[in-house]
């Protein structure tokens, strides 16, 4: 299978990524390619599904939520996750959820305004009657924030 994106793509997100708010024509500029080409550069990413949206990326710790936890949980068997994915999506402070492999059937990744916060949110996370139990980390620190530049440029 061939790489979906060429050099002039990959210069493009890296552009992008740098200075989000560039618009095409200034895209075009600073790669030296015509405006036209940009563009189409530009749509074909958005078919491919490379660029996924152009919101901005918000940080939900300036938004009051400097309280980020990572809880795992573990959901009774035979019954699919449908249910419980449609309860944690429910939760404002539920940022992501994933299915995973392990002891765990769902990794969710959720923020709160301090620790007592967190608990109301975990006890809210766990009133669905399908989640058997739970487990939470706090995150002290983001060492490698979430990036996919790297992928680019490889």
């Amino acid at each position: 299978m061939s790489d979906p994106i060429d050099d002039l793509d990959a210069r493009l997100l890296a552009l992008l990524q740098e200075d989000p708010g560039i618009g095409v024509l200034g895209a075009s500029r600073a790669l030296g390619v015509a405006r036209g080409t940009a563009q189409s550069r530009l749509d074909k990413l958005v078919g491919l599904g490379v660029i996924r949206t152009f919101a901005p990326q918000l940080d939900p710790a300036a938004l009051g939520y400097p309280v980020m936890a990572f809880s795992t949980l573990e959901i009774r068997q035979g019954t699919g996750g449908g249910p419980v994915v449609a309860h944690v999506s429910g939760i404002p402070e539920v940022l992501e959820a994933h299915t995973i492999t392990g002891s765990g059937d769902l990794m969710i990744r959720l923020v709160a305004r301090d620790n007592a916060d967190l608990q109301r949110v975990i006890d809210e996370v766990v009133s669905h009657p399908m989640v058997e139990r739970s487990s939470t980390v706090i995150c002290l620190s983001t060492r490698v924030p979430y990036r996919t530049l790297p992928l680019v440029q490889r």
